[in-house]
């Protein structure tokens, strides 16, 4: 889910918002409070239909008990009818949304209205298309099953670390979750073999290798060291909970599961002969307007896919000027921005042993990072967050396939707290100049900040809590980031402000190849290339975000689009208001409504400007 505005074309136009008559005999505040009555009370409805649709989501908000106690033994389903996941209850709402009288609606209300029937259009239109679906993240993927989406990918971890265990109950939703484990594989083994036998929708030989590689070593994994079985028996331990548990995990895991587990990568090993090398999902039958729908919904702006490449072109040359001074000052004057920061990521005194020891020294400092930030925040926010945050490793049996890093949201009720995962396949990837920026953006003031603030909220529907709108969401990141510049972080470590330029240089650098693959036939090699010459990644770190992207169409323009709009919004703010600008204020207008469409955020802070200078 998400927004940006203006650099970009407003999208305001395809919002399908809807002004039906005004109620002609009603005093305007009465009118006001029943249509917002009506408003949350759909929303409520919406966001019931959304746990049902997902109790994988209602475990990580902690929502799985009382009344929904049964969704704690259910996993979201993988079947055809269910392919939209999230979004089919925003799909089936669309008719009551429009019955709403939004021109009623003023302030937080309307923005709510309008996010809310934002995303019910972009979920219809993902319903348009007879191919992929919705995954995990919440993103439309046109493949079933691939390194990145999928029950094998996402279901391992979820149970070992959301799924709690404190009586002889949860231990036996535990086992009903291994049983739907293994029946959902089976949906999506048959979508799989569908979209590829009615459509010719088939991921690429390389992303249908790697997903190979993760599933054959989850599949090697059985009897009592099966990781699904210990975590069970550690969680039950914990508790002292008696019980067979061991024996009965372990006959799911070596039954169901793994023969599920077989028959997936069976349907993945018949779709090579038949799988093409190109990247793109615009080589796809279908895939130029699914692109289009792609880039629509990730970045919430009116940018085809030739304006936003033109964009981060713009960008990765305005960044590269940054970074070139820097370099110089260290020595480096030969060669690309690109190259001569891949030169500086290869200097030895910068570098974690490629060990356990070493793994252990850069998870120690990224929780030193995330102490000293979070001292400085009272001076940039009105509020923080009440809920911590742990820094993980991504666990070793995704790492293959798994983001460079990534966020976990904390609990509803904050029992569980929020976690910042690293993938640590190679620490050769993580020089120590690197490191710091991407705490910034995945823990505080970043991912965590944002995502916590939302969802202790007194006074936002749970619906809008649960949102999320990926240029809103990533642009936050990456404007954490440079929230940490002028907080003064990187002053006792001036090579972090040069990992800061990289992160920003190679989120611009992802729209440039976000679009090349989807919309301009670039192939996979060609934009790891660009990858490794503009940026200075890694090879294996560029070749692990380059996959990522053709998964996942679209999701990397949001980064640099989102921080882009969020960033011009201040600007625009600070000069209109003058001496009555105040930056815990301005943070408070962006945050306090939650995650939202680009185009509504603009609206947010015009009106936060406007009560200003009132």
């Amino acid at each position: 889910m998400i927004s940006r505005r203006r650099l970009l074309t407003s999208a305001a136009g395809g919002l399908g918002l809807l002004a039906l008559p005004a109620m002609a005999h009603v005093a305007p505040s009465l009118r006001q409070g029943d249509v917002r009555s009506q408003a949350r009370a759909r929303y409520d409805a919406i966001f019931e239909g959304v746990l049902e649709a997902s109790p994988i989501g209602a475990t990580g908000l902690g929502l799985d008990t009382g009344p929904r106690a049964a969704l704690k033994s259910r996993l979201d389903s993988r079947s055809d009818a269910d392919r939209l996941n999230i979004f089919k209850p925003m799909v089936e709402a669309r008719q009551a949304l429009a019955a709403i009288d939004a021109s009623a609606l003023t302030g937080r209300d309307r923005s709510d209205y309008d996010s809310v029937v934002w995303m019910a259009d972009r979920s219809a239109e993902i319903a348009a298309f007879p191919f992929g679906g919705v995954d995990s993240y919440g993103y439309p993927c046109p493949y079933v099953v691939s390194q990145l989406t999928g029950l094998y990918q996402a279901v391992p971890d979820f149970l070992d670390s959301q799924h709690t265990v404190a009586v002889a109950a949860d231990a036996e939703a535990y086992l009903s979750r291994l049983e739907s484990f293994a029946e959902g594989l089976d949906h999506e083994t048959g979508r799989s073999a569908r979209d590829a036998a009615e459509h010719g929708v088939i991921p690429p030989d390389f992303v249908i290798n790697k997903a190979l590689t993760q599933l054959r070593a989850l599949r090697r994994e059985s009897g009592e060291s099966a990781a699904l079985v210990r975590s069970l028996v550690r969680k039950t331990d914990e508790a002292g909970i008696a019980g067979d548990w061991t024996r009965r995990a372990t006959a799911l895991v070596d039954g169901p599961v793994a023969s599920a587990l077989d028959r997936q990568i069976a349907q993945m090993e018949r779709h090579l002969p038949n799988a093409s090398h190109d990247a793109g999902v615009g080589e796809r039958p279908g895939g130029e307007a699914y692109y289009n729908l792609c880039l629509r919904f990730q970045t919430s702006t009116g940018l085809n896919p030739a304006e936003a490449h033109q964009v981060g072109l713009e960008q990765v040359a305005r960044i590269e000027a940054l970074a070139d001074p820097l370099l110089r000052q260290r020595g480096y004057t030969e060669g690309s921005v690109g190259a001569r920061l891949t030169a500086f990521g290869r200097e030895p005194q910068y570098l974690y042993p490629n060990t356990d020891d070493g793994r252990a020294a850069l998870l120690a400092d990224l929780n030193r990072q995330v102490a000293a930030i979070e001292a400085r925040l009272p001076d940039m926010f009105e509020r923080l967050p009440r809920a911590r945050v742990e820094v993980r490793r991504v666990p070793p049996s995704i790492e293959l396939g798994a983001p460079r890093g990534y966020a976990q949201s904390p609990s509803l009720d904050g029992s569980r707290p929020g976690a910042y995962y690293i993938n640590l396949v190679d620490t050769q990837i993580w020089p120590r100049w690197a490191l710091p920026t991407l705490t910034y953006h995945e823990s505080l003031p970043g991912h965590h900040l944002q995502g916590a603030l939302a969802l202790e909220a007194t006074d936002t529907p749970l619906l809008l809590k649960s949102m999320g709108f990926n240029a809103y969401g990533e642009g936050w990141g990456l404007y954490a980031e440079q929230l940490a510049d002028e907080l003064g972080m990187y002053d006792d470590f001036p090579e972090g402000r040069l990992g800061y330029h990289q992160s920003f240089l190679y989120r611009a650098a992802r729209i440039v190849i976000d679009t090349g693959i989807h919309a301009m036939g670039w192939s996979r090699e060609r934009a790891i290339r660009y990858m490794i010459e503009t940026v200075g990644l890694a090879p294996t770190a560029a070749e692990s975000e380059i996959e990522r992207y053709c998964v996942w169409p679209g999701q990397a323009c949001g980064y640099k689009i989102g921080h882009t709009e969020i960033d011009r919004l201040r600007t625009v703010a600070r000069e209109r208001t003058g001496d009555r600008f105040d930056i815990k204020s301005f943070h408070s207008a962006v945050l306090d409504g939650g995650a939202m469409p680009l185009e509504v955020l603009g609206r947010v802070v015009d009106q936060w400007a406007a009560a200003r200078l009132a």
